[in-house]
Formats: structure tokens, sequence, C-alpha cells
């Protein structure tokens, strides 16, 4: 919700409630509802804007009844640096292997690596937005970590379905390889796969930077 305050003058409010429309559709949102409430009294109004975000795709997911053992799909993304300092401080985990180069450099790795765990968020991304999809419930996970992620690696996670249990239970071998195509974390996951297929809206977030 945007509030911006307007005088009381029908003329100039109808212009500029215009003009802040068409800036906000510039931005990528869709006005959803307006709503004016005034206060005449300090002759002001406050229109209220309720917004989406435009930028969206759509995903549709798989569910239980149509997954199919054997079925597989992909999902790739580059380890960058705001990757590695923007997990850091949504974690906590601020170990100098993934920030301090000086520190990384006498470590058996002799430079900086990502968090283990940011390939197990990678695999989240996969299982809720690929396959099965949205509306995917996570039972477990577990990993091995064979080889260590670096800055600047392309990592892709592999997802095949290896077994279908009852009660919606799926098992899935969740693997991530780097550009290589070298085997950096293997594992497997239990879900609760969707009951039913639905296509939703996945909002694209704001670039987010350092500096």
């Amino acid at each position: 919700m945007l509030i911006i305050c307007l005088e009381c003058d029908p003329g100039s409010a109808s212009k500029r409630l215009n003009d802040l429309v068409r800036a906000l559709a510039a931005t990528g949102h869709q006005v959803l509802q307006i709503e004016a409430r005034s206060d005449c009294t300090n002759r002001r109004a406050s229109i209220h804007f309720y917004c989406q975000d435009s930028h969206m795709t759509q995903v549709t997911n798989t569910p239980y009844e149509a997954l199919e053992v054997g079925q597989t799909a992909s999902y790739s993304k580059t380890v960058e640096e705001r990757d590695i300092q923007l997990f850091a401080a949504m974690s906590g985990d601020h170990n100098p292997v993934h920030l301090d180069a000086e520190y990384a450099a006498k470590t058996m790795f002799k430079e900086r690596i990502a968090h283990g765990m940011f390939s197990g968020a990678l695999i989240s991304a996969a299982v809720a937005c690929e396959l099965p999809g949205p509306g995917t419930i996570y039972i477990g996970q577990q990993m091995t970590f064979l080889k260590p992620v670096k800055l600047g690696d392309t990592l892709t996670v592999r997802l095949e379905i290896l077994e279908k249990l009852p009660k919606f239970r799926v098992r899935i071998a969740t693997r991530v390889f780097n550009q290589n195509d070298e085997l950096v974390v293997d594992g497997e996951a239990e879900i609760l796969a969707p009951r039913k297929q639905q296509t939703v809206d996945l909002t694209v977030l704001p670039e987010i930077t350092f500096g």
C-alpha cells in the first residue's frame, strides 16, 4: 500500500492521480484498488494505492497422480558475490571461509567458498518451483557434500523421481553439479506432492545490490 497526500482540489487531484498511476505502471506495478480519504480540516486527501507487481512468471505444478518414476527436472544458478553476502546475512553464518579472502587463502580450499547450505537452498527452489512445483511440502532432505562450491561456479540441480509412496509422499534424487559436470552435492528428498494441478504467479523480486 502506498499513501500519498493530495490537495483537496478536484482538477489538480485528478491530474496528479493519473500521473501517479502511470508512474507506478512504469515501474511494473498494477494498481488494483484506489481508496480516497478526505481530511478537509487540513485540506488534504490520503490516496491509498493497493498495488501488485506485474513482473511475474507463471508456473504449473505436477500433482501426485501425474508424477512418474524417472521423471526429471533441473534448475541452474551462477554463484555471485551478492549471493554469498545475502546468504550470510540471512542465515547468520559469517564463517570467514565464505567472506574473508585472506582467511580463506590459508585454508584447505585456498579461496572463498559458498556456504554448503546454499546448495541446499537451490535444491529447495528446484523442488518448490520445478518438480513437483508449487504446493510441495518438504518432509526430509539428505545431503552429502562432495566438492566445494566457489564464487563464479554455475550450479545445476538435477531432480529425478525415485519412488511414489502412499499418502502422496514421493522420494526424489537431488543432485547438484557444477559447470564442469562434477557432482558437488548428492542427496535425496522426501516430499508431500501437491494433490491438484494449479498454475500460480511467482513474483520476480527486485534486484538487490551491495556497495
